[in-house]
């Protein structure tokens, strides 16, 4: 147990004569260097510890050269970042990956291009060491204003080929994904089947159309509409869908969210889920993909996973250097069959 401290703050030369090695030692292992040996590291630790030491940042920062800090940038509007599941577990998995390097996050959101200059300033104005940065659209100037401030970064999803970015970045299985959702769909004799996309702007909205199109290449393109993926656009373009092909058998959303809304439309006209109109989403988030009536069958990513991988991928990048820049990381989905289809 940490001794009280009610007397002056513990001091590295403390903790050094608590576990028996130099000044210089505990400095190493605080400040995460390399070169220590492990049964030392042990001894620091326990030190540590025992005593209660906290380190001084400002000391810290003046050795390492780092802030502990990371900006997390998210080009949504803030009702989307607290409204949508996605962000929150993606942010869960970065803030637990980040607690771990005893790094801060500083969460940075885009509304608009008028926020772009503001956030790019901030990232190479030295008050973070690396940025992660999500949900980035295609046609706007952010990634690259990003890339410009020249820090360390790393992506949540693929950026677009026009952007010619070179920034490592973590995703998932896209278009992989929603070819198996799809095929799982033809599979149960479904012939008539829609696609409520995602936004045209957004890198896994296109790979997921383009999943759907990859196993349907001569669907009618009457039998997509168009979400941006929140609920209520997934109940409107469901509705749109059922006006204009009523033979419809079944539909793949291109998230949980759109696909709750399009069970909600199709709760409405009376039609049987999954008897008239078989649906599958994609994300296979608890909180929506477990709440729907039925159980919505959807394509699992680990949202979580994704962003303890973007952590890891910066700290690389921070530790690296110079060195090349890490692989991008593509994780598998799967297909999780619930009752909706």
């Amino acid at each position: 147990m940490p001794e009280p401290t009610t007397g002056p703050r513990p001091t590295l030369e403390a903790v050094a004569a608590r576990a028996g090695v130099s000044r210089a030692t505990v400095s190493r292992v605080v400040n995460g260097a390399a070169g220590v040996r492990a049964p030392l590291v042990d001894k620091v630790r326990r030190a540590v510890d025992e005593l209660g030491y906290v380190p001084n940042h400002a000391a810290r920062t003046l050795v390492t050269r780092r802030n502990g800090a990371v900006g997390v940038v998210i080009a949504e509007p803030e009702f989307r970042i607290f409204t949508d599941p996605f962000f929150e577990r993606q942010l869960r998995g970065i803030s637990r990956e980040l607690t771990a390097y005893d790094t801060q996050l500083v969460l940075l959101w885009a509304e608009g291009a008028a926020e772009y200059g503001r956030i790019a300033s901030y990232l190479a104005g030295g008050h973070v060491d690396g940025a992660l940065a999500f949900s980035l659209h295609n046609d706007d100037e952010l990634p690259a204003m990003i890339a410009r401030a020249r820090i360390p970064t790393v992506f949540g999803g693929r950026p677009a080929a026009g952007q010619n970015l070179t920034v490592p970045y973590v995703d998932c299985d896209n278009r992989g994904g929603a070819r198996e959702a799809v095929r799982h769909l033809v599979s149960l004799g479904r012939r008539r089947i829609g696609h409520i996309a995602g936004p045209r702007d957004l890198m896994a909205a296109v790979d997921r159309a383009d999943g759907y199109r990859d196993v349907l290449a001569d669907a009618d393109p009457a039998l997509t509409a168009q979400g941006d993926f929140t609920q209520d656009s997934g109940a409107r373009a469901m509705a749109e869908l059922l006006d204009r092909r009523p033979d419809l058998d079944a539909v793949f959303a291109a998230n949980d969210l759109m696909a709750a809304g399009a069970l909600r439309t199709l709760r409405e006209r009376g039609a049987k889920v999954p008897e008239d109109v078989a649906v599958v989403g994609f994300d296979d988030v608890p909180s929506v993909a477990g709440a729907t009536d039925p159980a919505l069958t959807t394509v699992h990513q680990d949202i979580e996973g994704m962003g303890r991988l973007m952590v890891r991928l910066l700290t690389r990048l921070l530790e690296d250097g110079d060195g090349p820049a890490p692989e991008p990381v593509i994780t598998p989905t799967e297909l999780v069959r619930r009752a909706s289809a």
